[in-house]
């Protein structure tokens, strides 16, 4: 019963209706599926994500290749393997790639694999994914950081941050985090209505209204927060994803405006942000290689949430030098930043043994695999970001999450910020 006896993958399709890999595997009659998400702003360092770029057909995009080697070699080789044994498994998959950063088979192949035995593992024990992951008593909620605004590579506007999000900071309960979240996008959405603007969502489901300034968007989100009846700050906190990689040229960012400015003039212009909208959380504030800069921002501003997702890329090497660098104080979790359940898990591991706070997060390409909500109570993880309350690849993860609040009971409990 607990010897993998088959692995098959397919062609399917994300949330941007571009092809990516589902792979089912087999134990006699059970069998589970996993859909690998894809990344628009990626980190350098991220493993490779293998498609069929000479397949026109498909403009490039299409994953024949991968699901092929799946249904033939990677299938072979977990054939009769433990499927309770996910760190082999793993390792087997990773040396059958045998790359830095799984180039050779494609981050994409060997993640689907890995999710789907480890959600295959969990259907066998008879017990919730989250159950089977780094936590096995007093599990913990995250907040979400939902996406309301969308700018940079998720939208077709000219705002600079690529995301404007909301956490319901004075949440009791998960499904409190929700209705506050739900009351501020009605409000902020009637507010862009009102205005003639177009209440259109970008990939990631927050609003994508034709704006340019990010002033301007701040100054919604704190009207929509106030008219919902909270306290922007108190109840309700901002955060943003810069994603500061697409707007870094010759030492010099544009992130306030068209104008390039340096580090240190880049570092005073956030923290007017900071106190002018009560800012409590920064990702990506600066480009993935500006070390010094990252560590100068951390040092200014301690009570600030510092989040590196391009910086860090779910990597350990790489979590370990900005550990060094004193650079950030958080780090985002993508899945297939990696290409591993299991590389996935080190990261996260650490992560907490030096303090760091951890954030699950989706890719602007995803599913309605729900795989990451149970990875952020599985690992007792601070946050979760998964977009907004729209598109159902989005939604899909929060009702997951009510779900395992109830399935929690009285248990249920929120982690920190």
């Amino acid at each position: 019963m607990n010897i993998i006896t088959r692995v098959k993958a397919r062609q399917v399709f994300d949330s941007r209706g571009n092809p990516t890999i589902e792979a089912e595997v087999f134990c006699k009659e059970k069998s589970s599926r996993a859909i690998c998400p894809s990344g628009a702003s990626t980190g350098s360092f991220e493993a490779y994500e293998k498609r069929d770029k000479k397949n026109k057909k498909y403009l490039g995009k299409s994953v024949f290749g991968p699901v092929k080697f799946i249904n033939s070699k990677i299938s072979k080789k977990l054939i009769n393997k433990n499927i309770h044994n996910q760190e082999l498994i793993d390792s087997i998959l990773i040396n059958l790639d045998g790359t830095k950063h799984k180039t050779k088979i494609g981050a994409n192949a060997i993640l689907a694999v890995s999710m789907a035995v480890k959600k295959l593992s969990s259907k066998i024990r008879k017990m919730p994914l989250y159950k089977n992951f780094l936590i096995k008593k007093n599990f913990l909620l995250p907040y979400p950081m939902m996406n309301i605004i969308n700018g940079g590579a998720h939208a077709n506007n000219k705002l600079r941050i690529q995301e404007f999000m909301i956490r319901p900071d004075g949440a009791k309960n998960f499904s409190e985090a929700i209705r506050m979240c739900f009351l501020v996008i009605q409000c902020l959405k009637k507010i862009i209505s009102q205005r003639g603007m177009s209440i259109s969502v970008g990939d990631e489901g927050g609003f994508a209204p034709m704006i340019s300034s990010n002033e301007e968007a701040l100054k919604l989100i704190v009207k929509s927060i106030e008219k919902a009846g909270f306290k922007n700050g108190k109840h309700i906190s901002i955060c943003l994803d810069v994603a500061a990689n697409e707007l870094y040229k010759n030492k010099k960012y544009s992130i306030h405006s068209n104008k390039y400015l340096n580090a240190d003039q880049t570092i005073s212009k956030y923290l007017k942000l900071v106190k002018k909208f009560k800012i409590k959380s920064i990702e990506d504030p600066f480009a993935e290689n500006d070390w010094m800069a990252w560590s100068k921002f951390n040092k200014f501003s301690k009570k600030l949430q510092i989040v590196g997702d391009d910086l860090y890329v779910t990597n350990l090497e790489r979590l370990k030098k900005g550990f060094l660098f004193e650079s950030s104080n958080s780090i985002l979790i993508k899945l297939n930043q990696i290409g591993t359940v299991s590389e996935t898990l080190d990261v996260i591991r650490f992560a907490k043994s030096i303090g760091y706070s951890t954030i699950i997060s989706h890719r602007s390409g995803d599913s309605e695999d729900t795989f990451i909500a149970d990875l952020a109570v599985g690992t007792n993880s601070n946050q979760i970001k998964t977009g907004s309350l729209s598109r159902s690849e989005r939604v899909s993860k929060y009702n997951q999450l009510i779900r395992i609040e109830e399935d929690l009971a009285q248990k249920a409990k929120m982690n920190k910020l």
